[in-house]
């Protein structure tokens, strides 16, 4: 995946994990970009873990994937700063 993909992916799973965490009204694009990123990372991580595919493409799983993990990661932040 391109520099492009992985913005566009990052954005989207950010900004829906944020949404579903509640998380919306305190985030901004650059933190929601670096959420989804990140989240990417972990979610691909978690899912190979499980022996499922992980980030795969620029897709409706790759998406899934990266929602899940930036959905793990604002819980961990979450419980992190209280």
């Amino acid at each position: 995946m391109g520099y492009l993909a992985w913005l566009i992916l990052g954005a989207l799973a950010g900004w829906l994990a944020s949404i579903i965490m509640g998380k919306d009204s305190h985030m901004g694009a650059i933190a929601n970009i670096a959420v989804g990123i990140v989240g990417a990372f972990i979610g691909g991580f978690v899912f190979k873990f499980i022996g499922a595919a992980g980030v795969t493409g620029f897709n409706i799983w790759s998406l899934i994937v990266s929602v899940v993990g930036a959905c793990i990661l604002l819980f961990i932040a979450n419980k992190i700063s209280g």
